[in-house]
């Protein structure tokens, strides 16, 4: 196998690279935080996440960036507003993708038991 040229991803699967895309994008504590907020309202403004987290609207806008680029959330704009939600069909795959990981680990069974 040819390694010049190729980019990291290349070198592992389709399934591999989404769930760490996935864990990438979940991986900073302001992003869980912000679909906690979307997780336990109605709707959610991007005014309401500053007021809520007590982060600049920069940041915020930042991290709402990293979701939605991974399609975990999605957005509608209303006038001035955006009001963001949880995408339901990504969650779900986020759920099955990281249910299947952790449901095959089936002990550890090697010499590196305590």
């Amino acid at each position: 196998m040819n390694i010049m040229g190729t980019t990291k991803k290349e070198l592992f699967s389709e399934r591999q690279n989404k769930i760490a895309g996935l864990a990438k994008a979940l991986g900073h504590p302001a992003r869980i935080a912000i679909i906690e907020q979307m997780l336990n309202s109605e709707d959610c403004i991007t005014n309401d996440l500053v007021n809520e987290l007590g982060l600049a609207q920069a940041t915020i806008s930042q991290h709402l960036k990293a979701l939605k680029d991974e399609g975990i959330i999605q957005g509608t704009i209303s006038g001035v507003k955006t009001c963001y939600c949880i995408n339901e069909s990504t969650w779900n795959e986020i759920s099955e993708q990281f249910d299947l990981l952790f449901k095959s680990y089936n002990g550890c069974n090697s010499s590196c038991k305590q």
